[in-house]
């Protein structure tokens, strides 16, 4: 992955951070807070004497090439002077693990979180992200991925006919949702995208582009513009389709004398039964519950993978029709 992926990841990790959150740095163990986050670099101030030091994104980089030159772990000890606080602000990315005890500085498959940051921290961010959001999209995922767990999704064949038209039906809900709120994510992204270049976050990159779309003036204006370049009528004159209905209304004459004619088979969501769907999202909310239970380990585990999912069922296939053409 290019390191510009990981800078801006970076970027909005160090943004994310509670304004009183203190980092430590991994071997000499001096405290500082992030004071000023910019595009090209990372301002720091120590806690103590209130120093502060820009750490430069080309400098971020040449570290990261070091961890992946050392095979993915770099021992902290072969550090240069003064890059200690370089390796404790690359550890608040979900890809990069600080551990003093083994004094290395590892790149992850698996995001990870920092254990060198004391008082208020990111967590306090997550926890509020990770509460229940008043969405519909939301309570349809809990739903869908309930079904999904309870049946075999590489087996559709052989599911009963109730089954698929619920799991038809909760797709066709979250993708419906799911394209409101992108929708609505989209137009607050335009206010903020003011280039063609790719913003990056954690998980892809947005940009902003133009679609050009044309729709002819006024038949009389077209015409006469034509007219002067010496360019017949009757060269861009077409059959109208609104006309041509007209004519069929009060006519004898069928569709397919004058249309080319393809039926296409598909299945339509009919009917919601939202009662049944508040029914069976209520009892995965009590299950949810459950969590808080000393003895509900195995629950948790199961709660911290739902979560998981959620995350990567934020965008469906565009496609909401399943059918045959002939």
């Amino acid at each position: 992955m290019p390191f510009g992926t990981s800078w801006h990841t970076l970027l909005d990790e160090c943004d994310a951070l509670d304004d009183d959150a203190t980092l430590v740095t991994p071997l000499t163990e001096t405290e500082f807070r992030i004071t000023d986050v910019q595009e090209h670099r990372i301002v720091i101030t120590e806690t103590t004497t209130g120093d502060t030091e820009p750490l430069q994104r080309d400098q971020f980089a040449t570290l990261a090439d070091r961890i992946s030159d050392a095979g993915g772990t770099f021992q902290l000890q072969r550090l240069p002077p003064d890059a200690e606080p370089y390796a404790a602000v690359l550890s608040l990315h979900p890809r990069y693990e600080c551990d003093t005890r083994a004094g290395t500085l590892t790149e992850t498959d698996e995001p990870t979180t920092s254990r060198l940051i004391t008082g208020a921290t990111q967590s306090s961010v997550d926890d509020r992200d990770r509460s229940e959001p008043d969405l519909d999209v939301y309570a349809d995922m809990l739903l869908l991925i309930d079904a999904l767990e309870r049946h075999d999704p590489t087996t559709f064949d052989k599911w009963e006919t109730p089954v698929l038209i619920n799991l038809y039906t909760l797709l066709s809900d979250v993708q419906r949702n799911a394209g409101d709120l992108r929708t609505e994510v989209r137009e607050i992204l335009l206010d903020r995208l003011h280039h063609d270049q790719p913003i990056h976050g954690q998980y892809g990159s947005v940009q902003r582009t133009t679609r050009r779309n044309r729709s002819l003036k006024d038949d009389d204006e077209v015409l006469r513009v034509l007219e002067d370049e010496d360019i017949p009528r009757e060269r861009v004159m077409a059959v109208d389709r609104e006309k041509i209905d007209e004519v069929l209304d009060v006519t004898e004459l069928s569709d397919s004398a004058v249309y080319e004619i393809n039926e296409r088979e598909y299945v339509r969501k009919a009917d919601v039964d939202e009662e049944t769907k508040q029914s069976r999202l209520q009892g995965l909310k009590d299950q949810l519950a459950l969590s808080d239970e000393p003895e509900a380990e195995d629950l948790r585990e199961e709660v911290d993978e739902l979560e998981d999912r959620i995350e990567e069922l934020t965008e469906f296939s565009p496609e909401t029709e399943v059918g045959t053409r002939s």
